[in-house]
This record gives structure tokens, sequence and C-alpha cells, in this order.
């Protein structure tokens, strides 16, 4: 096959061992799934309900213009329609902007580490990837990333709570960011941790009005609860989503997707009650990392914490899955001395803690 040359040192995504197979492996009889960023509390009991009483025809395909659920967040968001696209989940939104703007003589701007999809989907279309180290506080290095933009570039990324350190960019500074940049480069705000932020920061959506080159990417799959619905959206100016949907496939969220996304951003009782659960379970680790001095915890403002022991990163994972708790090593996120923890429920965050102390 003629392959394409840009396949050449790529590798596919693997997914962790399923629960199953863990618990198989180590003769455990429950394991907790803390690797992955899904919510611990699910989803709001609207979603539940309507799951259990769907009456979705799977013969009949989908609603391709998401039309329903469109209405419902550009209202939720005060917006046009017009300045929204849903995706299957975010990560088919980074590969259309990919596919549209990068190829073999473009180059693109992001941090290291950041989300590891925006940097395999340049290297996909050909493109040269610019990684700009973070800071040592695991911030964005705004002024190095700007630094790094020149006349072939066509893409900034932006992670917005940062995956995987958590540090989080305040709305000022973004705007002060967004000054700077040329008008015909793109900067994507990924905030799909943006939910959990506290206090939540003022509505900024209306950003993409000020700033034509600009979207904002959002997801159903953390706080919402609907990581297997695959449901995503972007914010943009017309301009923007037109050249997007140009190259979106014509079906590409389901229908039961639609439908539980909508009843999922109306129930914000439950979104307001996640977000407290979680704030409190970073707290939890605050004051674990406190009590000892080698321990670094990265400023959490997503629903994980990643937390250098100052041990192979290795150690750590392995240790903690044996007594029943997957997380995410550091080794492949590029912390080698580091694990990155989904915030849990506060009896499984007391039990990850109490083996780390244990480990130390």
């Amino acid at each position: 096959m003629k392959w394409k040359k840009s396949l050449a040192g790529l590798s596919s995504y693997k997914p962790g061992k399923r629960e199953e197979e863990v618990m198989a492996e180590l003769g455990l009889t429950k394991i907790t799934k803390l690797s992955s960023n899904e919510n611990p509390l699910g989803t709001s009991p609207k979603v539940a309900a309507l799951q259990a009483n769907s009456n979705v025809e799977t013969e009949i395909y989908p609603d391709g213009w998401a039309s329903s659920l469109r209405t419902v967040v550009a209202d939720f968001y005060q917006l046009e329609e017009e300045e929204l696209i849903f995706t299957a989940g975010v990560d088919e939104l980074i590969e259309l902007l990919t596919r549209v703007l990068l190829d073999t003589t473009k180059n693109t701007v992001m941090a290291t580490p950041t989300f590891v999809q925006y940097r395999q989907n340049a290297l996909i279309e050909g493109a040269e990837v610019r990684e700009i180290p973070l800071l040592v506080d695991g911030a964005h290095d705004l002024d190095g990333m700007l630094n790094a933009i020149d006349d072939n570039t066509t893409i900034v990324w932006v992670c917005n709570p940062n995956n995987p350190t958590g540090n989080y960019i305040e709305l000022a500074d973004i705007q002060a960011f967004l000054d700077k940049v040329p008008n015909d480069v793109l900067v994507v705000l990924d905030e799909a941790y943006i939910e959990y932020v506290t206090p939540q920061p003022e509505k900024h959506e209306h950003l993409i009005r000020r700033y034509k080159n600009l979207i904002i990417t959002r997801t159903f799959s953390k706080i919402y609860g609907l990581a297997s619905a695959r449901v995503g959206y972007g914010i943009a100016d017309k301009e923007i989503i037109n050249q997007l949907n140009i190259v979106r496939p014509p079906f590409n969220t389901t229908s039961i997707g639609q439908k539980l996304a909508i009843e999922a951003i109306k129930d914000q009782a439950f979104i307001e009650a996640c977000r407290i659960s979680n704030a409190n379970g970073i707290k939890q680790y605050e004051a674990f990392a406190k009590r000892f001095e080698q321990v670094k915890l990265y400023p959490a403002n997503g629903n994980f914490v990643l937390i250098d022991l100052g041990i192979e990163a290795r150690t750590i994972f392995s240790y903690l899955e044996k007594n029943g708790y997957i997380t995410r090593s550091g080794a492949a996120l590029g912390f080698p001395t580091a694990v990155r923890i989904t915030i849990g429920k506060e009896e499984e965050n007391s039990a990850v803690i109490a083996l780390l102390e244990k480990l130390l």
C-alpha cells in the first residue's frame, strides 16, 4: 500500500487495560478506574431517565445538523446557531481543524506536555509541530508560544485547563495573548475541563465575535458524564464553522448522543453538585501534599491531579494498580516521577491518598 509518508513513525492510540482484564491479571475482586478523567458521579438523573425510556429509531440516520441540540446550546450560551459545530467528541473536531488548516508546508504551535491529540493529528497531516515547554509550575509559556509563530503557522493550541498539569490561564491573560496572535492564525482554546474550574470564570463565549481567529472547544464527555456518547462542540465565527462543515461527516453525532446531551446541559444543578464534589476532592489531595515536603502537586483546575512523588512513575502506577486503583503513569505524559489521578468520590480519594502515604 502507498501509505502517507507522514504516518511513518506514528503509532495508534492505545487505551488502558479494561477493568475486567486488570482484575483477572491481579486476582482482584474490585477495581476503581481513575485514569481517564471520567465523572465519578456518572451523569444527570434526567439523562438516566431518558436512557431508560429512549425511543431512538436506530434504522434512521441522525439529524446531521443536530438541530434540537444546536438550539438548546445556542440558547444556553446566547449564541447564534451558526456559531456552533457539533462533532463526535472534541477528538473529531481536532481532526477537522488539522485537516482544513495543516499540510506539509505549514506549522502549528502548542505547549508540551499537553493533550496528545493536537500533535498526533498535526503529524498525520505532515505539518511541523512546534512544541513550547511548560513553565516550571506547569503553566503555558504564552510568550514562548507567541515567539514561535511565523508566516507558516496556521494553528495555535491552548488547552485550558491544561491536560495533564491542570493549570488554568485567567481570562485576562487569554485576551492579552489573543491580542498578539496574527489575525490569520487560528487559536484553539480547548476548554474540555472548563466546567470544573472553581470559581467559575465569567462567560466568555462572545470572545469569538471580537477575535475572528478563535475557536472554543468543549465536550459533554467530562463533567456532563457522556464520554461514551461522543458529543463535542466548537464555538467560533460563522466563517470558521462554514469551513469546518465542508469536511465534517454528514451524520457524525448520533441520535441518542444528541438527546442525552440536551438533557445533560439542562440539569445545571447536577453540574454544580459535580463541581463542588470535585473541588472537595482537590482539597483532599492538597492537604495530602502539604504533609509531605517531597510531594509536588500541580495546580488542579480540572477533574484530575498531577502529583510528583519523586518516585519512578511506573512504580507508583503498578503499586496503585495492585491495590485496586488504575491511574495514569506520568512517564507517558512527560513527567517521569508523577502520576495523574482522576478525582473520585470522597472515599476513593481517601483510599488512594492512604496508599500513597504508605508508599512514601
